[in-house]
């Protein structure tokens, strides 16, 4: 008995709680830098790492909506600037950005709103995640956003904890960074101000004292960052007040709101809801949970229940009811018989603690997140990680060793995906990857580097604008945006001739035709009748953009 209780405090003083949480965070340094350009750029990050080298190499930048804010372009064309442009170097801030999100719940431990074990659990669900992974390695606006959006929150729960103005600062630096990346961003913030605003009716936080200075010194600085960035360092104020602000030759005032880039966004993500582009049902992120986040969301509506039902005293319950089954016959009053039930049962009242109060708040993110994308005509896996945040910290309400061994054993899970969806260097049937850039390309592209003349006639050609950028794309490529006669096509004796599939030429005379995937995406309605299986499989067909390669004949 002594040996064993020696043995367990030698492992007590080995594996402290620091050195847990430092063991957590060198994992998710790993798994999100390791082998970063193990598979090629997505689709969407073909065209951010195209437009942040164009911002780099020629000036070129303007807000459009359609591919959101600055933050990320003028960021990763700095990264371009100090390291060179690279798949692997276009990744590195989304990495160091996913990572930073653990350092930040340790905050949330210092102010005493989570436990140890809670901080261990919660830190170790977004290191392991398949999604905070695969989207901590993926240059999208969504992974910056998030941090920025955890840091206002952390920032703001000091603010309010320790009344200095620092804090709000930070806040309100934070918020504008996620401003400058998404534009759902505003509807994020009106979910935590209207929490803080009820939480400060209720007295459920303190208000500092300096609270109004604080608040007009931070819309300030949000409006100055905003302005800033969104104008490109003022080389386009028009996306601030329009393109024909100012005084008119005829001296009256001109102010057209329909061309200001606020109003440009809410109009085009508008209609983005409205004609559901990429659309799904109100319960399309569910599956992926299912799919992906399996314990961190039961753990996270078990916990979302025990918080609701934490306030209500089962005892008294049963005790009414057993007073009305045995009364309800009686000439008793009702109000008489509830008098009765009180009186023969006191409740002392519940006492509301500070961790009580930071898993309501956590709730309530998760829920109206969750409500908010679900509403959002717009359905594409990336829009999970906002959701998925709060619910890696209401997974770990109210932990016993028995949560404790559900979500320790539901990590296994966790990991065996991750390691699927992000470390597999291969075509996968996920649905996680939306539009993904298939490894086909690799040998296409060994093709291509192979000669000095290519022609590209395709209207699908993404992402070998990156991949062939500057002058490699004007010396080498002739491009046409579709298909084009056999002699044009071969007029300068190309070394590769590439066509979609779908517009293509049975044959080219003098040529080889090969077809490869560009790019490929989880079919639902070639798996729709096979759901279960698949999910135990990973397997069936994907749908696909092919594109056909056509090479000059060996015989020739």
């Amino acid at each position: 008995m002594q040996q064993a209780a020696g043995f367990s405090q030698t492992i007590k003083k080995i594996f402290t709680f620091e050195r847990i949480f430092l063991l957590i965070l060198i994992t998710a340094i790993l798994v999100r830098f390791w082998q970063m350009d193990l598979k090629l750029l997505h689709h969407d990050e073909a065209i951010h790492s195209w437009f942040s080298y164009e911002l780099l190499t020629t000036g070129a930048w303007k807000y459009d909506p359609s591919y959101h804010g600055p933050f990320l372009y003028y960021v990763t064309a700095g990264m371009f600037a100090a390291f060179g442009s690279s798949d692997l170097v276009a990744r590195i801030l989304p990495c160091m950005f996913g990572t930073l999100l653990i350092p930040l719940v340790y905050c949330v431990y210092r102010l005493d709103y989570l436990t140890k074990n809670q901080t261990l659990l919660a830190s170790l669900f977004i290191a392991l995640s398949p999604d905070m992974i695969y989207f901590s390695r993926f240059l999208r606006h969504d992974i910056f956003m998030l941090f920025f959006t955890f840091l206002m929150l952390v920032a703001l729960l000091y603010y309010v904890e320790r009344s200095q103005t620092r804090f709000a600062i930070i806040a309100a630096i934070a918020m504008a960074g996620a401003l400058s990346c998404k534009e759902e961003m505003p509807v994020i913030i009106l979910i935590f101000a209207s929490f803080f605003a009820i939480a400060f009716w209720r007295g459920s936080f303190p208000l500092p004292l300096t609270w109004k200075r604080d608040l007009l010194l931070s819309v300030l600085i949000v409006i100055g960052m905003m302005s800033i960035l969104y104008s490109g360092f003022g080389g386009h104020p028009d996306t601030l007040v329009g393109q024909n602000f100012g005084i008119t030759k005829e001296g009256s005032f001109n102010f057209d709101i329909t061309t200001t880039g606020w109003y440009q966004a809410i109009d085009h993500w508008t209609d983005m809801h409205k004609q559901q582009r990429l659309g799904g049902p109100w319960f399309y992120y569910v599956p992926l949970y299912l799919l992906y986040e399996l314990p961190i969301f039961i753990l996270a509506m078990f916990g979302t229940v025990q918080f609701l039902v934490k306030g209500i005293d089962f005892r008294l319950v049963l005790m009414r009811l057993k007073l009305y089954l045995r009364y309800r016959n009686s000439p008793i009053p009702p109000g008489d018989l509830a008098r009765i039930s009180i009186t023969q049962l006191q409740s002392p009242p519940r006492v509301h603690t500070k961790s009580d109060e930071f898993f309501r708040l956590c709730i309530y993110w998760m829920i109206l997140t969750m409500a908010f994308y679900a509403y959002v005509g717009e359905k594409v896996p990336w829009l999970l990680i906002p959701q998925l945040l709060p619910m890696c910290i209401v997974a770990v309400y109210q932990l016993n060793w028995q949560k404790t061994l559900i979500a320790l054993v539901g990590c296994i899970f966790l990991v065996v995906m991750a390691w699927h969806v992000a470390f597999v260097p291969a075509d996968i049937n996920e649905p996680i990857v939306q539009v993904q850039n298939s490894e086909d390309l690799r040998t296409v592209m060994q093709l291509m580097d192979g000669t000095d003349r290519i022609v590209i006639a395709s209207k699908d050609y993404w992402p070998l604008p990156w991949y062939y950028r500057g002058d490699l794309w004007k010396n080498k490529v002739t491009f046409f945006s579709g298909r084009e006669t056999e002699e044009k096509l071969v007029e300068k004796n190309p070394g590769v001739i590439i066509l979609h599939d779908g517009e293509s030429y049975p044959a080219i005379e003098g040529y080889e035709k090969k077809t490869y995937k560009l790019s490929y995406w989880f079919s639902f309605y070639d798996n729709q009748n096979r759901l279960f299986d698949y999910y135990l499989h990973r397997d069936g067909k994907m749908g696909s953009i092919n594109i056909d390669v056509f090479t000059p004949s060996r015989s020739g």
